[in-house]
């Protein structure tokens, strides 16, 4: 018996040993493929905020929860067994998935810069007059969580990709902590930026001089930092978009595109000493971006003028 009880306690502890390994496997995995997400998660955050704003702010909180569980659906309930089930059966798709991604994320911002250059623009928006509120926003919420399951399915196939080598229990680890962390992050982030204005008004009644100005200053930034967000949200799809199409078609065998673009990240780095890094590293974002620009504007017409799509039931 007491043989059997130290084999037990010893078959325990090697379980726990392995478990304490896999736990530890997940989270290294995990950090290494949040790094590869970075770039569609500020899109993601810098995107979700023109969903929120325009409304009345005792209803922003309340959006932005509707979303977030949308968001957790659809990463945890949609796309994790969806990537699990596409990671045994049909691995070798999941470029093509990222591709469509990149090229949605493309056909999006290069849709936003042609508006602000003076194209049509396609759909309803929130300068246009609101005649149903409620329904209106129904329509804002269900057209965000549209917009994340594509943010989010590029953000698991990402990571999926990353850690196409691990066994079952780190990659379905590895791709629910991904997908938890990445929303909690984002509309936590979001939550904060449609009420810094509230924070702002709360404080500009204080009787102290410093929350006073405090508040004065953070009501004034409020318009700047969602221009800003908007700004940074349309380059980061196309830096995104762009980037993934060139490692898409490299990896399909067409390595010119993106062999050029490393090239001329390889040379800028050469020339800039101690600002290497960053410049090389923009250096290549900003041909990921036109190379976004470029193929997303070219869907855009093909969608609108030659097909008729999205003209009149699009909604940005």
């Amino acid at each position: 018996m007491p043989g059997g009880l130290v084999a037990l306690l010893d078959d325990v502890s090697v379980i726990a040993r392995a478990a304490a390994a896999s736990v530890d496997d997940i989270g290294v995995a995990a950090s290494r493929a949040g790094t590869k997400t970075a770039g569609v998660v500020i899109d993601d955050a810098a995107v979700t905020p023109s969903y929120v704003t325009g409304f009345n702010p005792a209803r922003e909180l309340p959006i932005i929860w509707e979303i977030t569980k949308g968001s957790l659906k659809n990463k945890l309930l949609i796309l994790l067994p969806g990537a699990l089930l596409l990671s045994f059966f049909l691995p070798s798709a999941i470029i093509f998935i990222l591709m469509a991604g990149g090229a949605y994320l493309s056909y999006e911002g290069a849709e936003k810069v042609m508006e602000k250059l003076g194209g049509a623009k396609h759909g309803k928006t929130l300068d246009d007059p609101i005649e149903d509120p409620t329904a209106f926003e129904k329509q804002r919420v269900a057209s965000a969580i549209r917009t994340d399951l594509i943010l989010s399915a590029e953000i698991m196939a990402i990571t999926l990709n990353e850690v196409a080598a691990e066994d079952f229990v780190t990659r379905a680890g590895v791709l629910a902590i991904v997908g938890i962390a990445v929303t909690v992050f984002v509309y936590g982030a979001v939550a904060l930026i449609v009420k810094m204005d509230d924070v702002g008004l709360h404080l500009s009644r204080k009787p102290s001089h410093l929350a006073r100005r405090v508040g004065c200053g953070l009501l004034k930034a409020m318009p700047v930092l969602l221009l800003v967000l908007s700004f940074v949200g349309t380059i980061a799809m196309l830096w995104v978009g762009g980037g993934i199409l060139l490692h898409g078609v490299h990896e399909l065998g067409w390595h010119a595109p993106s062999d050029w673009a490393h090239d001329a990240q390889l040379a800028v780095e050469t020339a800039t000493g101690s600002l290497a890094g960053i410049l090389g590293w923009a250096t290549y974002a900003a041909l990921s971006a036109l190379v976004g620009l470029v193929l997303g504007a070219i869907i855009a017409l093909v969608l609108h003028k030659l097909l008729g799509i999205g003209n009149e039931t699009a909604d940005h």
